[in-house]
């Protein structure tokens, strides 16, 4: 692959970067200092607070993002609108309704606004990842209820292999797994880097720039997500948001859909990938309670392993040196199956979970013929409660049966800022006792937690 310039079209113009630049600094810093497009601000570096917020076009599609955390790399071939870039009809919405005092969030408010009067969707959640310190939201959403699609666009470039060089860096975007597998052979610490809603802080907070990235965003076989009889199976590089919208169309896998619609916010679900949630092998990581519970698959460059043999401790996973993560599969639920899925965090939308457990329970004549129940937050690294599986086999799903389970539970949990070690077991024994309600009451919405009367 050849040297060559970042290129990505901005507010609807072509742009070539200068020779040179550096491909893993921010978005965010790139519009600000170079751009001179300062209406994009920085609030938190870390994609917590949305005022950073920028949209990806794809023809009529719009994507919010988080751009202190995206790349310029990474923006490779893409169409970037600012808050410069779209009229003054959504802002002006929002100053006719009272909708902004310091102005500071305000921006990005209006991109991740703008965005959704094309995507459409609860205008509270596509608000999730935007904080506002001053108004508070009402306001704000009155004002989106008076917005109309602008019908602007822009269309992205299906951008070719490149690799971006200077004497500090080369940043490699290539086009088939198996070069990605040939340069991760050559350059063996290489950063992998997917959507970066993680790896991303490493640029934005800590200002680290490697000296050799390889981007996996522009594979054909890390993208796309296929629905059929067997299952689920989603490309590595897939964003978050289609494996969302997969599950809240499919009734087998409709129970998973609100606890992914907390994880991060439309932005992090825009960009932040399932293969890179299991690449880290984080023991908060929000999608890999789901992988575990349902006895997934991972399709690497050169073999095939179930996710629980994949995850190995803390941060630590199962990829040789010279292998990459191509694919997941998530095995459909057999007929009948409880699917419960549940999060507890300090806040509920944009935050990491303290505690996380997906549980998947599959009945014959009445009684449990197979359990599945992972944790999140409570080890190393996601566990399977093994315990509480066992006392749940070959009963009957009573609160008394779900009470003893919850006692097996043989989890020895950490202290830290977002909870005990006391409350996260007392937290997850609460998770487990819960599943005879969510089986009594099937039709009972997932953020209901209280007993029926």
């Amino acid at each position: 692959m050849q040297d060559n310039r970042i290129r990505f079209t901005l507010n609807g113009q072509p742009m070539a970067l200068p020779a040179g630049t550096i491909a893993t600094r921010t978005l965010l810093d790139w519009l600000r200092e170079d751009a001179w497009l300062t209406g994009t601000k920085e609030g938190c570096a870390e994609g917590d607070c949305g005022a950073c917020t920028v949209v990806l076009e794809d023809g009529a599609r719009r994507e919010p993002i988080n751009a202190c955390l995206a790349t310029l790399g990474q923006m490779h071939g893409r169409a970037i609108r600012t808050v410069e870039g779209i009229g003054r009809a959504v802002a002006e919405a929002l100053a006719d309704a009272d909708g902004t005092q310091c102005g500071f969030c305000t921006p990005g408010i209006v991109m991740s606004a703008w965005a959704w009067t094309r995507e459409g969707g609860d205008a509270h959640e596509a608000l999730a990842g935007n904080l506002c310190r001053c108004t508070g939201y009402r306001p704000i959403l009155e004002a989106m209820g008076r917005m109309q699609d602008d019908g602007v666009r822009a269309d992205a470039v299906a951008p070719a292999p490149a690799s971006f060089a200077t004497p500090e860096q080369v940043f490699h975007l290539p086009a088939t797994l198996a070069e990605a597998v040939a340069l991760k052979r050559a350059l063996p610490d290489a950063w992998l880097l997917a959507g970066g809603t993680d790896l991303g802080l490493r640029f934005s907070e800590h200002r680290e720039n490697p000296p050799a990235v390889i981007a996996l965003l522009n594979m054909s076989e890390l993208r796309g997500l296929r629905v059929d009889g067997t299952g689920i199976r989603i490309g590595a590089a897939e964003p978050y948001s289609a494996l969302h919208e997969a599950c809240a169309g499919d009734a087998d896998f409709a129970p998973l859909a609100p606890y992914l619609a907390r994880l991060g916010s439309r932005q992090i679900r825009a960009m932040g990938t399932v293969g890179g949630n299991l690449g880290t092998a984080s023991p908060i990581g929000d999608a890999l309670p789901i992988l575990l519970a349902l006895d997934a698959v991972v399709e690497t460059s050169a073999r095939e392993l179930p996710v629980a043999d994949f995850l190995l401790d803390y941060r630590r996973n199962a990829l040789a040196a010279d292998e990459i993560i191509a694919a997941i599969r998530l095995p459909r639920p057999a007929p009948g199956a409880l699917l419960v899925a549940e999060k507890l965090s300090r806040r509920h939308d944009q935050d990491i979970s303290a505690v996380a457990m997906v549980a998947r329970v599959e009945f014959a004549g009445g009684v449990v013929s197979r359990a599945r129940i992972a944790f999140g937050g409570m080890a190393a690294t996601t566990r399977r409660a093994t315990g509480a599986e066992g006392a749940l086999i070959g009963r009957a799903l009573t609160r008394e049966t779900a009470r003893e389970a919850a006692a097996a539970l043989d989890f020895a949990p950490l202290s830290d800022w977002r909870g005990s070690a006391e409350w996260r077991m007392t937290a997850a024994r609460g998770l487990v006792e819960r599943l005879w309600l969510r089986h009594a009451h099937p039709k009972m919405p997932a953020d209901v937690f209280a007993v029926p009367a």
